[in-house]
C-alpha cells in the first residue's frame, strides 16, 4: 500500500468529529482547539418613574434568560429627586431639567457600549394625569425634547408618556410575580396586588378564563377590566383597576370635601389649619371633642361612595366591578403607602422589606392613632413627617375601610405590606418599573417569545 493510501485509510479510521465536536489537539499543528464561547447576551433597561411627590430612576440588568443580574452590589440601581413633575405645572423646561441628575446617573451605570441598544422610558403617573389643560402634555414635551438633545441611550417614540392606572397595576402585578417566582404557574399560585399612591389606588390580580370572558364591557374611553398577559408559558387574564382620586393624598381631599368646610372627626384635637391638593385648599380641624375612629370611618365610608349604583352582582366601590374576588386574590401584597405609613408608626419593624399582617391590625392602629392629641401624635409618631401627623387617625382609618369596605377583604385575612422582596439573596423594590422594564426587554427580538402584553 503507497503512502497516500496508507494516509487515506488512517483518517477514515479517525472519528468524524468535526461537526459535532472539537478534537482535543489538531492532528496536523498540535494545537489545542476548544469550543468558541459564546460571549454572554445580557441587556439594561433604565426606567423613570414620575410620580406624584419624586421622580425616580431605576436601572435593571437582564441575563439571556430575563434573569435579574446584579449591577455593584445590588439587583437594581436607583436614584430619587423631589419634588414630582407636577410641581412644575406652569414650568415645563424646569420639570424637563429636574431629570438630569437622574439620566446622567443612570448612563454612568449602563457600559458605554450598551447604551444605544438600552432602552429608556418615563411613566407619569397619578400627578400629572391630575393636572388641568395643557400642562401635562407641555411637560411631557419638554420631557422628550431634553432626552432626544441629551441621552445616549435608546429613546423611542413612545418612550415618555402618561401611564394610565391599568398599565401601573399589571406591571407591578409582573414585577411581584417575578420576584416571587409565580410565572409560569396556574392563575390560582400567582398573587394579588393593591398599590396605595399618592393620587390613585390599583388593584390587580389573576382571574380564570371563564371569568375574563364574562368581565363586564366599559364606557368607551375607559380601561377593560381584563388584561393579557403571556409569561414563561402560560397565558394569564389579569383583572386591573385603577381608582383615580383615591391614592393617600388624593382621599383626604375626598373625604374632606364630605365634611364641607366643617369640623372632620378624622382630624386630630389640637390641629387647625389647611390642606391644599390639586390646588384647591381645604380647612381641616377637629370638632371640639376631638378626633374619633368611629365618626372617621362613617366619613371615609361616604367618601367611598359605596351606594354608587352598580350594573354587576358585586362591586368594589364608586360602581366598580370588583373580578369576581377569586383564588388569585387569596393572597395579597399590599405595597407603597400601605407599607410606609405603618412602618412610621411602628406596626412594622425598622429593618424588615416586608411584613405580614392581618388586615384588622390596621383597624387596631387607627384606633389607637385617632385617640391622641396632635401633640401626642407628635411625640408617639416621631418618623412621621410634620405635615403627615394632622392625618394619621384619618389616613390608617382609610387604609382599613378602603381594604375591608372597599376591596371587600375579610378583617382577618393575613396580607403582606411589601417594600422589597427578596430574590436571589439580595433585595428588589416591588414597584412598577421592574415590570415596565421586563416588558420593555421582552420585546427585544432575543427575547421576544418569553414574555409580552397581548
Amino acid at each position: 500500500m503507497g503512502f497516500q493510501s496508507l494516509f487515506s485509510f488512517l483518517f477514515l479510521l479517525l472519528p468524524t468529529v468535526y461537526s459535532s465536536q472539537y478534537l482535543g489537539n489538531n492532528l496536523l499543528s498540535n494545537r489545542k482547539i476548544f469550543p468558541k464561547q459564546e460571549e454572554a447576551i445580557t441587556s439594561y433597561a433604565a426606567i423613570f418613574d414620575a410620580g406624584s411627590t419624586g421622580s425616580r430612576v431605576h436601572v435593571f440588568h437582564f441575563d439571556q434568560n430575563l434573569d435579574l443580574l446584579y449591577i455593584g452590589n445590588n439587583l437594581e440601581f436607583h436614584q430619587r429627586v423631589t419634588p414630582g413633575l407636577s410641581s412644575y405645572a406652569d414650568k415645563p423646561e424646569k420639570a424637563a431639567q429636574s431629570l438630569i441628575p437622574l439620566l446622567e446617573a443612570a448612563e454612568n451605570v449602563v457600559p458605554q457600549d450598551l447604551h444605544f441598544k438600552t432602552p429608556l422610558k418615563l411613566g407619569a403617573t397619578a400627578g400629572l394625569r391630575l393636572l388641568e389643560g395643557n400642562a401635562a402634555e407641555n411637560i411631557l414635551n419638554a420631557v422628550r425634547d431634553m432626552f432626544k438633545n441629551r441621552s445616549t441611550l435608546n429613546v423611542q417614540s413612545d418612550a415618555v408618556a402618561i401611564i394610565d392606572g391599568t398599565q401601573e397595576g399589571s406591571y407591578l402585578w409582573l414585577a411581584v410575580n417575578y420576584l416571587l417566582g409565580r410565572l409560569g404557574k396556574k392563575f390560582s399560585k400567582t398573587v394579588g396586588v393593591v398599590d396605595l399612591g399618592g393620587g390613585s389606588v390599583q388593584m390587580a390580580y389573576a382571574v380564570s378564563r371563564n371569568t375574563a370572558k364574562n368581565a363586564p364591557l366599559v364606557p368607551d374611553g375607559e380601561d377593560p377590566y381584563i388584561k393579557k398577559l403571556y409569561a414563561k408559558g402560560k397565558n394569564y387574564d389579569l383583572y386591573v383597576h385603577s381608582y383615580l382620586h383615591y391614592g393617600t393624598e388624593a382621599s383626604r381631599a375626598e373625604i374632606l370635601k364630605v365634611s364641607d368646610g366643617s369640623a372632620n372627626p378624622c382630624i386630630l384635637a389640637g390641629y387647625d389649619g389647611n390642606y391644599t391638593y390639586s390646588e384647591v385648599e381645604y380647612a381641616v380641624y377637629p370638632p371640639s371633642s376631638g378626633s374619633s375612629y368611629d365618626a372617621c370611618r362613617e366619613i371615609v365610608l361616604k367618601a367611598l361612595k359605596l351606594n354608587e349604583p352598580c350594573s354587576r352582582h358585586n362591586c368594589t366601590f364608586g360602581g366598580i366591578w370588583d373580578g369576581g374576588r377569586g383564588s388569585g386574590q387569596r393572597t395579597i401584597y399590599a405595597t407603597s403607602s400601605f407599607y410606609y405609613l405603618p412602618l412610621d408608626v411602628g406596626l412594622i419593624d425598622a429593618k424588615a422589606h416586608n411584613a405580614v399582617v392581618r388586615v384588622v391590625d390596621l383597624e387596631n392602629l387607627a384606633k389607637r392613632a385617632c385617640g391622641k392629641t396632635f401633640e401626642e401624635a407628635k411625640s408617639s409618631y416621631p418618623h412621621l413627617s410634620k405635615e403627615r401627623v394632622p392625618f394619621v387617625c384619618m389616613d390608617i382609618a382609610y387604609q382599613y375601610t378602603l381594604l375591608v369596605d372597599g376591596f371587600g377583604i375579610d378583617p382577618l385575612q393575613e396580607i403582606t405590606l411589601a417594600k422589597e422582596i427578596e430574590y436571589k439573596d439580595a433585595i428588589v423594590e416591588t414597584a412598577w418599573p421592574l415590570g415596565t422594564a421586563i416588558e420593555a426587554i421582552s420585546s427585544l427580538p432575543k427575547f421576544e417569545q418569553l414574555m409580552y402584553f397581548m
